[in-house]
C-alpha cells in the first residue's frame, strides 16, 4: 500500500536558537567595604587609647629604675672615695664637695651615652665634716621624664622620690616604689 498521493512535506527539525549569554553576578568580589574598614580603624583606636597610657607608665617606671640603679652606683663610688680619702669631701667634679660627681659626670652608667640620659646625677648636699651626703637624680628637662620627680639617696641608706614633683619630700615619699 504505497500510495504516492501521500505527500507529506518533510520539515527539518528546528534547532534551538542560541540565547545571548548574560553576565550574572554569581561570584562575590574580593576586598573590604568602607564600613568594615571603619570598624577596624575604630577598634584599633580604642585599643591604642587604652594601651598608650599603660605603655607610658611602664616605660617611665623602667627609666626610674635605671636612675635608682645609677644612684646606687654613685653611692658605691662615693663609698670608695671615702675609703681612699677618709672623707666624702672632694668627690665632686674638680674636687668640689657638691654638684656634678667626679664619676659619671657626663653619662649615666645604666644608659649608653649622654644623648640617652634621662636623669642628671648630682651630689646635692654634704655635711661640713664630710661624713654624710645626699645625692639626687633629677629628670632631664628634654626627656619624657621631665615631670616625674627627683629621686634622692641619703648616705644613711634612706631613699626618697618626690612623686608629686612639688620640690619637697613628704613623709609618705621616703621610698622609691611609693
Amino acid at each position: 500500500m504505497n500510495s504516492p498521493a501521500m505527500n507529506i512535506p518533510i520539515m527539518p527539525i528546528p534547532m534551538p536558537i542560541p540565547m545571548p549569554i548574560t553576565m550574572t553576578n554569581t561570584s562575590r568580589q574580593n576586598g573590604v567595604t568602607l564600613v568594615e574598614l571603619m570598624i577596624v580603624i575604630a577598634i584599633v583606636g580604642i585599643i591604642a587609647t587604652v594601651g598608650y597610657p599603660s605603655y607610658i607608665n611602664v616605660s617611665q617606671a623602667t627609666y626610674r629604675a635605671a636612675a635608682q640603679s645609677d644612684l646606687m652606683a654613685l653611692a658605691g663610688a662615693l663609698e670608695r672615695h671615702k675609703l681612699a680619702n677618709y672623707t666624702y669631701h672632694g668627690a665632686g667634679a674638680s674636687g668640689a664637695n657638691t654638684g656634678v660627681p667626679a664619676v659619671f659626670a657626663t653619662y649615666s652608667p645604666s644608659q649608653e651615652s649622654a644623648s640617652n640620659k634621662r636623669f642628671d646625677l648630682t651630689i646635692s648636699n654634704m655635711n661640713t665634716n664630710g661624713t654624710a651626703y645626699t645625692i639626687t637624680a633629677t629628670p632631664v628637662t628634654a626627656g619624657g621624664m621631665a615631670d616625674n620627680g627627683v629621686l634622692v639617696y641619703f648616705s644613711d641608706g634612706r631613699k626618697a622620690w618626690d612623686k608629686n614633683n612639688n620640690g619637697s619630700i613628704s613623709a609618705s615619699e621616703y621610698c622609691w616604689q611609693c
